[in-house]
Parts: C-alpha cells; structure tokens; sequence
C-alpha cells in the first residue's frame, strides 16, 4: 500500500509516497480502507518543527502523519463487535499520538471510530472529525441556552464547526472573521460578525459568557476582558496559556480552562448524529489528490483557509 512519510522535520519536499505492508488489526482494531484524509493545521506544525515530530513519534522513523479519516473497514479484529467488513466509518485515529493517517489503509482502534451516515459522502465525513471534535470537546457541558458566545475565527476549521454547535446549543453567537467571510459566518449561524481587520472586537463586544480562541496571546488578553463575572475562555489550539490571562481572569472572578481534544468514539458518533441531521455540515474549500499532500499542506500554511481542507486517496495498488 501506499503512505505518505517523512524521515526527519522540514519542508513539504519531506513528505514522500513510500511503499509499505499492509497492516493487521489487533483484537480491538479495525483495518480500514481509506477514501479520505483530513489535513489540519497541526499535520504542519508537526512536519514542521522536530520537538513536536519527536514528542508524537518518539525516536521511529520514518514517521506517518495525519489523524482524520473516512473510510471502509476491510478487516476487523477478533473482539471488535460494533463493526463489520465493508462498514463505512470515520474518525480521528489516535489523537494526540501517532495515527499513521497518510496511508491507503490506517489501523484504527474500534473505540475511536463512527458509522458515516448514509446521506454524508467519505469528503464530509473526513473534514468533521479533529476540527468538530475539536469544537465539541470545547463546547459541550460549558453553554448554555440564552449564553452570548464569541468565537474567533469563525470561518476556519474549529471555529466553523463551533458556530454551528453552539447555535445548536441556544447560544447568542458572535464571531470574528475577515469581511469577505462574512456571508458564510452568517449562514453558519452567527448572528453577529465582527470584521477582525478594521474592527476591535474588544471595543463592541462586553459581557459575554463565553470564548473560544484560536489565537492566544493578547487576542486571549482582550477576549478575557470582555468575558463576564462568572464566564469561562478556552484558548486553542494548545492548552497552555499565560500567567497574565489568568490573573486577569481571577480578578475579574472569570476562568481560563483547558481543552485539549482526544479520540473518542462515543464524541463521533454524536458528531454523526449531527451529521445526519444537518445540525453541522462541513465547509471543504478544497480537496488534493493524495499525491498532492503536499499542495494541501502548503494551503494550510498560507492561513487563508476557509473551512476544511481534505485529501482524496487513490487505493488502486496495495
């Protein structure tokens, strides 16, 4: 079968195809033959930077990329009862460790996957995984009907989802995004758009009990500012944040909390649910063949993404 590896961090020229034996499934997994990839920002930051390739893969080498798939199971493992051969499913493999997705078929644990809906295609499927989880995780159990809610970067991957999740949820959404996004943000859900380029968001939003932040930094600072007594700030896409937010959040009786997005299982199936419901669709601005992974990476890089990017797999040699 065919992978896509890299032997060491740097550019997309590290991103090379490489022929490789087919997996097996151990007990709990499953084999699947995947139709779809999708790419996020953290599959460049990770072939980019060699602490973060080094804190995922350990010493092994080369490394396979990628978490998001969408895909059929070919095999399943001996104790693995929820699925069966030629199933269609999704999921994201593995998360925040190795999840080899750069390949024609990814081994993936049975509990960290979800049917795909009949009337959703492999494409949707793959874009409403790491993102929507992403945004789910973060917001499930924190708002409430009636709450105000800004989220950044409302036309991106997380924030795209999460638009839609919270409106589901009886929020009061507002989001910021560049003016030609405004149209989408809008038919998302949000029902506010700040235009981040001549607008201050901090100068027309107050008392908000909400914030999801793609940014951190002084974005966070302010976002803090305009929470209210009681509200809550998740900034992302890393957990970590500074001493000077926190204090900031203290002093005003709000919190700063972590959120940092795992595989789970039971989290796809509710995103499947949504899915077929159409409480979320995913915007995919842009598919690559698999031999274009690096084209898909370049695209993410140049931070002007619209929603999801997704990777098509061509499965005809094993």
């Amino acid at each position: 079968m065919k992978t896509i590896q890299i032997t060491q961090s740097g550019g997309v020229d590290q991103l090379q195809i490489t022929e490789t034996e087919l997996p097996t499934p151990q007990a709990n997994e499953v084999l699947v033959g995947v139709q779809a990839i999708s790419v996020n920002p953290v599959d460049f930051k990770v072939r980019q930077h060699e602490n973060l390739l080094s804190l995922i893969y350990g010493p092994q080498r080369p490394a396979i990329l990628g978490w998001d798939i969408a895909g059929t199971v070919v095999a399943v493992g001996k104790a693995v009862t929820q699925f069966q051969v030629n199933d269609r499913v999704f999921g994201m493999v593995n998360f925040p460790g190795a999840g080899n997705a750069y390949a024609e078929y990814v081994v993936a644990p049975a509990d960290q996957l979800a049917h795909v809906p009949e009337s959703i295609d492999f494409n949707a499927a793959a874009a409403t995984t790491l993102a929507a989880l992403t945004a789910l995780q973060a917001l499930e159990g924190r708002i409430n009907s009636g709450d105000r809610v800004l989220i950044h970067a409302g036309s991106g991957g997380v924030g795209h989802f999460a638009i839609q999740m919270a409106k589901a949820m009886g929020a009061d959404v507002i989001t910021t995004a560049s003016a030609k996004n405004k149209d989408l943000v809008l038919a998302l859900g949000a029902d506010e758009h700040i235009d981040y380029r001549s607008q201050q968001f901090e100068t027309v939003v107050s008392d908000v009990d909400f914030v999801l932040d793609m940014f951190n930094g002084e974005i966070l600072l302010n976002s803090v500012k305009v929470t209210k007594t009681g509200g809550t700030a998740i900034p992302l896409p890393t957990p970590e944040f500074s001493d000077v937010a926190l204090e900031l959040a203290q002093a005003k009786k709000a919190s700063v909390a972590q959120s940092m997005v795992q595989s789970n299982g039971q989290d796809m199936q509710r995103l499947g649910e949504m899915l077929a419901s159409g409480t979320v669709k995913p915007h995919v601005s842009a598919t690559f063949p698999f031999e274009d992974m690096d084209q898909a990476h370049l695209q993410l890089e140049s931070g002007r993404t619209v929603g999801k990017v997704v990777v098509t797999v061509n499965k005809d040699s094993k």
